[in-house]
């Protein structure tokens, strides 16, 4: 059976090392890495997309990372409860033309019992900024 520690039910340690472990998965912008974290059948909402199982997951965030250049996360525990956690989150990331972002955002986790995410919910807005006021390098 697949697992990825930490497992729940989670206590403050374990939620804040299962949301660094998620930080830096997602910063190595590999979806083969990153997709290990999620069930086979993972559920989740990205803004406005729909997302349904490992393989989609690693679709779209091959097209994210492919959009979304010199992409730098960083992730924040808010709260957590069981196998449940509330993460807030900021990236910066820069388009083709240059133009640079700071995306703001929420997200509502849930883990198998595996330690595998389950469901993920993100809502994100993006504001533009210029380069010299990048807070994330």
């Amino acid at each position: 059976m697949e697992q990825k520690l930490p497992l729940p039910p989670f206590t403050m340690e374990t939620a804040l090392e299962k949301v660094q472990l998620a930080e830096n998965a997602w910063n190595t912008k590999d979806p083969e890495k990153v997709c290990m974290a999620y069930t086979l059948d993972t559920e989740w909402r990205n803004r406005t997309e729909f997302i349904n199982g490992r393989e989609e997951v690693k679709a779209f965030l091959r097209r994210k990372w492919e959009k979304e250049l010199g992409y730098k996360l960083k992730k924040e525990l808010w709260g957590f409860r069981e196998n449940r956690m509330a993460v807030r989150f900021e990236y910066e990331w820069h388009n083709a033309e240059g133009q640079w972002f700071r995306s703001y955002g929420n997200e509502l986790w849930e883990f198998d019992e595996n330690g595998l995410m389950r469901k993920r919910y993100a809502s994100i807005n993006d504001l533009e900024i210029r380069e010299s006021d990048r807070k994330l390098k």
